[in-house]
């Protein structure tokens, strides 16, 4: 005998009606939900001194940071995720609803563990049909390093992996500063 595994489709309206109430996040991709697991100290600590350093950076220029809470909606892949730190710069993101944005020019994920192969794969195909996003940041949250994937003129990602002592550049929205910025108060990192 074999068993077969139910699969409940959601449409996007249902998930968003949903996640307005629900007191965790969840991810929607193609129609299946997934609750999101809390993160760690140092998880927690990269993200914040990222959007700080972000947030005041971009102050005044019309752009937006936005840290772990927000939603990013990929309509070319039936998809919403909730990156660690994004940033849009894109007028039309001012009129949407205010749980989610379509144009982010950079996001930036902290990896743990469990989440660094989604991250990088499955997730960053995903990200990659977001035709506004410029570069795409994976921060270690157990060493220190920062993978910074860019897309160049002709539509290629190209990746720059930053290591300690190293200054990180991103140029989506010009910023330049020491990757030690990152993991300030993370304790035991090599």
């Amino acid at each position: 005998m074999t068993i077969s595994k139910k699969i409940f489709y959601i449409s996007p309206e249902e998930y968003l009606a949903g996640e307005r109430v629900s007191p965790i996040r969840h991810e929607y991709i193609r129609g299946e939900v997934y609750a999101m697991a809390g993160g760690s100290q140092a998880h927690g600590t990269i993200a914040g001194n990222m959007f700080a350093l972000l947030r005041n950076h971009i102050r005044g220029t019309g752009c937006r940071a936005f840290i772990e809470n927000m939603k990013v909606q990929i309509e070319a892949a039936n998809s919403y995720y909730y990156p660690d730190v994004m940033v849009t710069c894109d007028p039309r993101d001012k009129n949407l609803a205010d749980d989610f944005v379509n144009y982010p020019k950079l996001i930036v994920e902290v990896l743990s563990p469990s989440t660094a192969k989604f991250d990088r794969g499955d997730k960053f195909a995903d990200y990659k049909q977001i035709e506004t996003l410029e570069e795409y940041v994976l921060i270690s949250s157990d060493t220190i390093q920062v993978d910074c994937y860019r897309r160049d003129s002709e539509g290629v990602w190209e990746v720059v992996t930053y290591e300690k002592g190293d200054e990180l550049e991103l140029t989506s929205v010009n910023w330049r500063g020491a990757i030690d910025l990152l993991y300030e108060d993370v304790v035991e990192l090599n």
